[in-house]
């Protein structure tokens, strides 16, 4: 299968910040790459330079079999890219903002409207489409946003933390869409900081850290480093975690850990929710009482954490620094 988009080596530096360290991407035709990390990872950066808005400082990229350096303007032509923040002018219509993309494309004023009414109904837009952007939610924003990278039919798509600040419902109803441009064909590079979203979407997940990719795989592989599911419960009495403790070793497939200021005790599981009913039964033979437990998955800062020793939002506040001076260098 071909590569829709490939990137080998690639370095950005801003001074003596380095925001990409030696980045190597490959995204079959078709499929969806998440990348994930922390605000300053590296991510934005990553798809500026495939997106051809920056050059990078070496290394080589290919996009749809396109040259990101050497022949950007024609490149520009068989991508669609959406940022963290919709890019839309709330003073026109999501209609003519549609229609004014499809002119900068070439395409005819007759082609531009057509193409413009077919996104309005393809987003559930066609209500609010000739009102202007400035009354729309966020969720709507982003919905326009997301149509306006698709006016020119891209074969490759990158979406830049798309559903950043949106309520749950508007988050789900964007998955939706994005898997429907997916099922049809649509190659797409996504960044983002939900787990969930990742695995919800990509076939494929990088995390990146500091501008280097220090993990690869599918969703169940990275859980997998960190031990898969795991049973969290808090006990009632702290005098009984190491009671509980011990009973629980029977189902564990990994170290168990507790915490006596939070009463908390942590078993890495292999069998699911069977296991959860064989704990609560172990700890009830055992006369514990339970304050809380649940069954839960890894997190992206459990990934995280495991592969870095620290926390999403411990990454964030070290990072975040020289995320700005990217920023600034970005913008001048």
């Amino acid at each position: 299968m071909t590569d829709a988009i490939f990137a080998e080596g690639l370095v950005k530096r801003y001074g003596d910040v380095t925001a990409l360290d030696g980045i190597d991407l490959a995204v079959p035709e078709g499929s969806v790459l998440a990348m994930l990390g922390p605000n300053g990872a590296g991510k934005t950066t990553t798809v500026r330079v495939l997106t051809t808005l920056i050059v990078p400082d070496s290394g080589h990229a290919t996009v749809a079999g396109i040259d990101v350096v050497a022949n950007p303007r024609t490149l520009r032509e068989h991508i669609g890219a959406s940022g963290q923040y919709a890019a839309v002018d709330e003073y026109l219509t999501g209609f003519e903002n549609l229609e004014m993309v499809g002119r900068l494309y070439h395409m005819g004023v007759k082609r531009s409207k057509a193409r413009a009414r077919e996104l309005l109904e393809q987003f559930d837009l066609v209500e609010a489409g000739d009102r202007p952007v400035k009354g729309y939610s966020g969720g709507m924003r982003r919905r326009l946003d997301l149509a306006g990278a698709l006016v020119a039919n891209p074969r490759v798509l990158f979406l830049d933390e798309p559903t950043t600040g949106l309520d749950p419902r508007a988050r789900l109803d964007l998955w939706e869409v994005i898997s429907a441009l997916v099922a049809g064909g649509t190659t797409l590079l996504l960044t983002t900081q939900y787990m969930e979203e990742a695995e919800r979407l990509a076939d494929s997940i990088v995390v990146i850290d500091r501008g280097t990719i220090i993990a690869r795989g599918t969703a169940d592989e990275l859980k997998a480093r960190v031990g898969g599911e795991r049973i969290e419960l808090v006990v009632s009495d702290a005098a009984e975690l190491e009671t509980a403790r011990e009973a629980l070793v029977r189902i564990a497939c990994g170290d168990i850990q507790t915490d006596i200021g939070t009463r908390r005790v942590t078993v890495p599981i292999g069998g699911g929710s069977a296991d959860l009913v064989s704990a609560i039964g172990l700890l009830n033979d055992r006369g514990i009482k339970l304050h809380d437990v649940g069954l839960r998955r890894p997190t992206l800062d459990d990934v995280f954490l495991s592969l870095t020793g620290r926390s999403t939002e411990e990454a964030e506040e070290s990072d975040g620094e020289a995320a700005t001076s990217r920023e600034k260098e970005l913008t001048r």
